[in-house]
């Protein structure tokens, strides 16, 4: 393997000048982390008066029913236990489930149901995590959502979690709310089921999330998931001509694929493609390649824009995600298509993928193939169930090399039962027994009041699947800068110390060429926001140099980061020497020998 000179100077450079950005940014870390460390206490139920953990939750003086509900306090002699992700969860947040429930029963409307006042004030620009289980009897067979809001006294709602919850069975509730001002009052909600099916609610938990605790927390666990020792080891013939010699490692290439979508108006802008080049390493085309975008009246094909931001990517040597063959959800779907009968719908299916798959063969590592299977069905509703995994095995047939992702929304956030992780399992179990090769999982990351440990829980789902996962459409939307800031790096860092994550791609970073407002990393005038200076320090984090001198007996010692290097090595009269050299997976030290 080797590196050009334009590509070592350039990483070299991009090394100076986010170390430049890092140690600015490194203060404000300090400072935010003392203020954070002052601040932090040990979270504690807001539900519960004073704080006191011994106001147990069947205490029904303190819940009222809603609607035509009604309210008794039962013990199941069998309570949940208590989730591995929660182990992380500092303070009362984490407790056993004591089995004390409270069931609501009599509902006549699926907003029937019980709710409580909260006795302690959320505090403003504070993140909360609501937590704990509940269950359903009665109705229809299958689950039924059931919903914990939390709102204020006037009924204007704040967030909160959604989960699907089946007869006989606790479910771990898992939201999360954010106030902008301290209300006079707020409470906690639960309904949503149908009318007829009662309601179980335990230990439902109202408690501030301990940043610090979970940043100190992963910090640990990406030093072992994304690291690994490193002897660079000269042969024993030079040993005495390098034994004390100046020595650089620079990082050019992490493992981790980090990149952003693109867009034909954004890479006019020189601001955004001098971010773009500099700090990510992968793009995907927000737009272009779509069918709706390529075919927006039938027969009239056009690749010409999409061909145009991969020459740019070409040029630029980032590879391209192939976003996406089809797109399942129906409002999505030019209208001439959704016109088509079946047998003419089959037809056009197959010469979308013959047209695109055919065109870019070898071009792309990987495709999202079907977009948003779990919120849409309109080929499976039209083409039979068996659809879906057609359009798999007809793209491996035409180019066998790329991955063959699934890419949904909404999975990571535990608020919307029509895209839990159990669901994207069951999902692409099905499509694997059809025949179709699913080589990797797509969590798109469109994400609103994220929280640490609810998104580690769905990956580790997601990974007992064994597929490889990427973070394929981030992007946080919070006005409040700092708050933008922390929302984007508790993602990142949650998906960067996953071991099943293997790349991370951002939705946009600059205000202007983004699909939500409030989310850029660089300001309209191409200045970094609060979230791009944390970001920059992220990937300098992230990044491994080292200098020093080769040790008597010819060795280099370094930690560093899985990915692609090089290292310099000072010769006589004033030369240099390089070699790259692959830092892979693996628990034992990496002793790799520099032959010169």
């Amino acid at each position: 393997m080797a590196f050009s000179e334009e590509e070592v100077a350039l990483a070299m450079k991009i090394m100076a000048d986010e170390q430049a950005a890092a140690s600015a940014m490194m203060k404000v870390t300090e400072d935010r982390g003392s203020e954070e460390e002052e601040a932090a206490t040990d979270p504690v139920n807001l539900l519960w008066f004073g704080g006191s953990s011994e106001n147990p939750e069947g205490d029904l003086a303190r819940w009222a029913p809603t609607g035509s509900s009604t309210l008794t306090a039962h013990v199941d002699t069998a309570p949940p236990p208590l989730s591995a992700t929660a182990e992380d969860v500092p303070g009362e947040c984490k407790r056993k489930p004591t089995g004390r429930y409270v069931l609501a029963a009599h509902r006549a409307d699926e907003k029937d149901g019980l709710s409580r006042e909260i006795p302690q004030e959320p505090k403003a620009k504070v993140t909360y995590r609501v937590a704990g289980w509940v269950s359903v009897d009665g109705g229809p067979d299958g689950g039924h959502p059931v919903r914990v809001e939390v709102r204020s006294g006037e009924g204007s709602g704040f967030g909160g979690g959604v989960v699907l919850a089946e007869a006989g069975k606790w479910a771990e509730i898992k939201g999360a709310f954010r106030v902008d001002e301290q209300p006079r009052r707020a409470e906690v909600y639960v309904h949503g089921p149908p009318a007829g099916v009662d309601i179980k609610v335990m230990d439902l938990r109202v408690c501030a999330v301990d940043r610090v605790a979970r940043l100190r927390h992963l910090r640990k666990k990406t030093d072992k998931v994304r690291k690994r020792d490193v002897v660079l080891k000269f042969n024993p013939s030079a040993a005495d001509a390098v034994n004390g010699a100046s020595i650089r490692v620079v990082q050019v290439d992490n493992a981790v694929p980090i990149g952003a979508c693109i867009c034909k108006a954004a890479v006019q802008n020189p601001a955004f493609v001098d971010f773009f080049v500099k700090h990510f390493n992968w793009a995907v085309l927000e737009n272009e390649l779509k069918w709706y975008y390529t075919e927006a009246n039938q027969g009239q094909v056009s690749y010409a824009d999409a061909d145009e931001l991969i020459a740019f990517c070409d040029r630029h040597k980032k590879p391209v995600r192939g976003h996406c063959i089809f797109w399942a959800v129906e409002n999505s779907v030019q209208p001439w298509v959704r016109a088509l009968n079946p047998g003419q719908l089959k037809a056009a299916v197959e010469a979308r993928i013959r047209s695109l798959v055919s065109r870019y063969n070898g071009k792309f590592p990987c495709y999202e193939v079907n977009n948003e299977m779990l919120h849409g069905s309109f080929f499976r509703q039209r083409l039979g169930d068996d659809i879906d995994a057609h359009m798999f095995r007809e793209t491996a047939a035409i180019d066998p090399a790329p991955a063959l992702f699934v890419n949904d929304y909404n999975v990571e956030n535990a608020n919307d039962p029509n895209a839990t992780p159990e669901k994207y399992v069951a999902l692409i179990t099905d499509l694997q027994k059809r025949g179709a090769s699913v080589g990797g999982i797509g969590v798109q990351g469109h994400v609103t009041l994220p929280v640490g440990d609810v998104i580690c829980d769905a990956l580790d789902k997601l990974a007992a699947t064994e597929l490889p996962v990427w973070i394929t459409e981030l992007d946080v939307s919070v006005a409040d800068e700092a708050l933008r800031a922390d929302d984007l790096e508790t993602v990142l860092r949650e998906a960067f110390a996953h071991p099943a994550v293997e790349g991370i791609m951002l939705w946009g970073f600059m205000q202007g060429h983004m699909w939500r407002d409030h989310g850029q990393l660089l300001n309209a005038n191409g200045t970094l926001s609060e979230a791009g200076r944390r970001f920059v320090g992220l990937r300098t984090e992230w990044t491994s140099h080292a200098r020093g001198k080769v040790d008597g007996d010819g060795n280099f010692k370094f930690r560093g980061f899985h990915g692609k290097y090089v290292v310099e090595l000072a010769a006589g009269a004033g030369g240099k020497v390089r070699r790259a050299f692959d830092v892979q997976k693996g628990d034992a030290p990496l002793v790799l020998d520099m032959n010169l």
